[in-house]
């Protein structure tokens, strides 16, 4: 931002389909938090088998894990260092940096919020994806 705090994004993207289903800004997560956006994405598009994620302390928090195993969704937690196990996510992160976060300066929160919707919106249903035939991963919400 602007005024040099940090925002950190929890991006989610369906490996099959490379739609971004969740590209949330905030100042900092909790593994509260995730627990909720993960609750409310399993309510709408389905539970998956597994979720690949890195180590970090949100996604390691024994009560993550433990309600991710209630509702039987295994974790794949990548090796520290290792991006190229989570090939997608990172591609995606790459992606968002280079044609988002490198081109936007933000002064407010609000700013944030209302811009990375635009971006998802723009990357799931016009931008081309080389991976899926220059094809958006969702482009039946164009008409929509």
């Amino acid at each position: 931002m602007s005024n040099g705090r940090k925002v950190r994004w929890l991006n989610i993207i369906d490996e099959y389909s490379r739609e971004c289903i969740a590209s949330i800004p905030k100042r900092k997560w909790s593994h509260i938090q995730i627990i909720e956006i993960l609750a409310d994405l399993f309510i709408t598009k389905g539970t998956p088998s597994y979720i690949r994620s890195d180590n970090g302390s949100e996604f390691t928090a024994i009560k993550l894990r433990e309600w991710l195993s209630e509702v039987n969704v295994a974790t794949a937690y990548i090796e520290p260092g290792s991006p190229w196990e989570n090939g997608y996510c990172e591609s995606f992160n790459s992606k968002m940096r280079d044609e988002f976060l490198n081109v936007e300066i933000f002064d407010t929160m609000f700013e944030v919020e209302i811009l990375t919707r635009r971006w998802i919106h723009v990357y799931n249903t016009i931008r081309p994806h080389s991976s899926l035939g220059y094809r958006p991963p969702a482009p039946q919400t164009i008409a929509a």
